[in-house]
């Protein structure tokens, strides 16, 4: 009974999301009927799906760091599209200056920019468990300076990497029907998934992020869990900048992943997961990642005006944000137990006429037997 609890708790947690999910295909499916129709090119799987996991990909990633910091810190990292700058930038200096391009040079970078990625996320984490400054506040940092120390490691330029290995990072393998960042995004899923299932990382997050004093007095130490969210969140937008980086062919210390980091908050909010730390729905945030791409694509496919597009989705934003408030689910909650209590006054005089009848026949028998 508990874990039957414990599972209808976690799909309500999935209703915004799959609801707004739902709503997008409906939308698409009126458009045109051939929404889900994939077609074959040059052997790799193409259509309004693939897509969609294709375009989502670096969304996805940083929205599972964005997650685990949001519910263990109560508090944001704004900073995540300059560190995939930074990071990406040392991905692309180390493959440039090790001379030829393999793929050993390629996971070489890719394991470099992940330490800088540590050493970024440490920085942050730092100042925000240790110096106790508001995460907002102290990933306003790299948000402002990020890009121009990716700027400097870049030299000044915007590197361009042509090569094949990186081109197949960035779209298809030969042979493999299937996108190169689609597998890489699945694959870091299933990684996050194991470490949730089998540590007691979620655990100690929701602690942590529910109340750290009674976090403290249980053996958890609140410091070392956000700092430990934040080396994560390092260790994912490194990841992400590596495929961004891979996809672009070039890096561009100016563009790359901008302003992501709205999606990604975005995300978390639309997988029903509080911004003010707490309990959290992995499986959620990945969903609404998923449905900010949709959303982005669908309005594209609405013929609505590229610089119009924003403005769209910020008044999708603010319906969807209204409704999932604790306002209307309170209002929504008295509503419900307004309507079961009248179905149940409705339902008492049935059950006692049937009572009545059962009492008034038991009492003729009893005569007839006198």
């Amino acid at each position: 009974m508990t874990r039957l609890k414990e599972h209808l708790s976690h799909l309500s947690h999935l209703f915004l999301p799959l609801s707004v999910l739902v709503l997008l295909i409906i939308i698409n499916l009126i458009k045109g009927a051939d929404y889900f129709s994939i077609t074959m090119v040059n052997g790799a799987f193409y259509g309004n799906i693939p897509n969609i996991l294709f375009g989502a990909s670096e969304l996805v990633i940083l929205t599972i760091g964005m997650t685990l910091v949001s519910a263990a810190s109560q508090g944001q990292d704004i900073s995540i599209g300059e560190i995939a700058t930074i990071t990406s930038a040392v991905f692309v200096l180390f493959v440039l200056n090790a001379g030829q391009v393999t793929l050993l040079t390629i996971i070489a970078g890719f394991l470099i920019s992940c330490v800088a990625g540590l050493v970024v996320g440490a920085f942050n984490g730092i100042l925000v468990s240790g110096f106790k400054v508001q995460p907002m506040v102290a990933t306003l940092i790299l948000f402002l300076g990020g890009r121009s120390i990716a700027f400097m490691i870049d030299g000044k330029l915007s590197p361009i990497l042509a090569n094949n290995i990186s081109n197949q990072i960035g779209t298809v393998i030969p042979g493999v029907p299937i996108q190169t960042p689609i597998i890489l995004t699945v694959v870091f899923i299933v990684i996050i998934a194991v470490v949730l299932k089998t540590t007691n990382l979620r655990l100690y997050v929701e602690s942590v992020g529910i109340n750290p004093s009674a976090a403290r007095l249980n053996g958890i130490n609140p410091k070392k869990i956000i700092f430990l969210t934040f080396l994560i969140m390092g260790v994912c937008a490194a990841v992400a900048g590596f495929i961004a980086v891979n996809k672009a062919g070039r890096h561009d210390s100016v563009n790359l992943l901008k302003l992501i980091m709205m999606d990604a908050i975005l995300a978390v909010a639309i997988g029903g997961n509080s911004l003010g730390g707490g309990k959290f729905s992995m499986s959620g945030s990945i969903i609404g990642a998923y449905t900010i791409e949709m959303l982005n694509r669908t309005l594209l496919r609405l013929e609505v005006e590229p610089e119009a597009i924003k403005a769209f989705k910020a008044v999708f934003i603010i319906i969807l944000m209204v409704i999932a408030s604790p306002v209307v689910r309170v209002f929504a909650g008295k509503v419900l137990d307004k309507a079961k209590t009248i179905v149940a006054g409705n339902s008492l005089p049935k059950t006692g006429g049937l009572n009545n009848a059962v009492v008034s026949s038991t009492d003729t028998s009893g005569k007839k037997e006198k």
